[in-house]
């Protein structure tokens, strides 16, 4: 659940920025004059672009990371015994020779040592996505007025 929690937050990021963006938008007036120049258009989307690059990477590597993540515990859990892909160990009494040869230990102490791995990772794919939030709140702040 921690890698949807993870993915969740970016598009938080996206909302935030988008927010923010709204907000420095300005109106034309009646005559059709404006004041948002195309210097700060472009900051803009420098910005939005930023944010959503970030997060569409960050958002692929918490994928992935959770892909394996749920591999290994499901590995660990069988111990050892690929089951679910192969149909390996389904059936005990098929077991052959060597069949002991990936005994996993399953304790408590092992599982704890993936998920802090594991949980380390997530983090560390999202700071990819925590730093462009903040390069695009910096970029949405330059702005150039037109004026008459």
């Amino acid at each position: 659940i921690v890698p949807i929690v993870m993915a969740g937050v970016l598009g938080i990021y996206g909302l935030i920025v988008a927010v923010i963006i709204t907000q420095s938008i300005s109106t034309p007036a009646y005559d059709g004059t404006t004041t948002y120049s195309l210097y700060t258009s472009y900051a803009h989307l420098a910005a939005g672009l930023c944010c959503g690059c970030s997060c569409l990477a960050a958002g692929g590597t918490i994928g992935v990371i959770g892909d394996v993540g749920v591999q290994c515990f499901g590995l660990k859990a069988s111990g050892g015994k690929r089951a679910w892909i192969t149909g390996e160990g389904a059936n005990p009494a098929d077991a052959g020779a060597d069949a002991g040869d990936m005994n996993v230990a399953n304790t408590q102490e092992a599982s704890n040592k993936l998920y802090v791995g594991l949980l380390i990772m997530l983090i560390f794919a999202e700071a990819l996505a925590l730093y462009g939030l903040i390069v695009a709140l910096i970029l949405s702040q330059s702005t150039y007025s037109c004026s008459e």
